[in-house]
């Protein structure tokens, strides 16, 4: 299978972004996550210029908006201080005693995620096949993916200013009780329809669908992870045992309440 040769150049660039994983291990998979993100979208617009069209050039901005959106998020809660970083003291590994190999196992595992997941915008820019119907509506999904996000974000933030020692159970976290994983979901799931039309034989098929089943993995695998958390936190409290029976985890509507027990979802 034949790689477009622009396509190193979008996993050179998440390597160096996420690079800055070897200054603190979880960065890797956050702040050197969402800025990656926004450095492909940057770069295929670079790369692409001359046969860019408007549905194109949307996804690709959408890019840049989510990563930006995500990484100055995320970058905000690490370097703010606050209650979050002194109640993740402990949670978090430091990656002091992570080898240096798997360090580098795992930026480049991850460098090459998040180029699988921009791939469906790519395959349309490289293979020439400028905008239809699906990538609006892609682009219409990625959308309300990031608006999701961003509120149950903000909506998180708030809540925790108010009682830092309470689990988040209004707004959104009524719905599901990780809507801001449940739009990263979203928003991936537009990238994948934007590529509909475009995406040509089964090997660009199966690196687009690599892409978004990884994404999808680490959701769940992130869920999992604040429900072990939460678990520990708020365990005792009736009214927690109350809202995790009755509000399911990721996915409104489907009765899954717990993955705690599914020890594979391991990220």
């Amino acid at each position: 299978m034949a790689f477009p040769s622009y396509i190193w150049l979008l996993l050179i660039t998440a390597l160096v972004v996420s690079s800055i994983g070897f200054k603190n291990y979880v960065w890797f998979i956050s702040l050197g996550y969402g800025f990656s993100i926004a450095a492909e979208g940057i770069l295929m617009l670079l790369l692409y210029r001359q046969g860019l069209s408007a549905g194109t050039i949307i996804c690709c901005g959408l890019f840049i908006v989510y990563g930006c959106r995500l990484g100055g998020y995320l970058a905000a809660r690490e370097f703010g201080g606050g209650s979050y970083m002194k109640n993740m003291k402990g949670e978090v590994k430091d990656g002091k005693t992570v080898p240096f190999g798997v360090k580098v196992a795992i930026w480049v595992t991850c460098a090459a995620l998040y180029v699988f997941q921009v791939l469906p915008v790519f395959y349309r820019l490289s293979n020439g096949s400028g905008s239809n119907v699906w990538t609006y509506i892609g682009a219409g999904v990625m959308l309300f993916g990031i608006v999701l996000e961003s509120a149950a974000d903000m909506q998180k933030s708030r809540a925790k200013k108010v009682n830092p020692r309470r689990f988040v159970d209004t707004g959104l976290y009524r719905i599901v009780r990780c809507p801001n994983y449940l739009g990263e979901l979203i928003f991936w799931t537009g990238v994948l329809i934007s590529g509909i039309g475009a995406l040509t034989g089964p090997g660009q098929w199966i690196m687009a669908l690599t892409g978004y089943l990884g994404i999808v993995f680490v959701m769940f695998s992130g869920a999992r992870r604040l429900e072990l958390r939460q678990n520990r936190n708020y365990g005792s409290d009736p009214v927690y045992q109350e809202y995790v029976k009755t509000v399911p985890i990721l996915i409104p509507f489907v009765p899954l309440y717990s993955v705690e027990k599914y020890k594979w979802l391991v990220a």
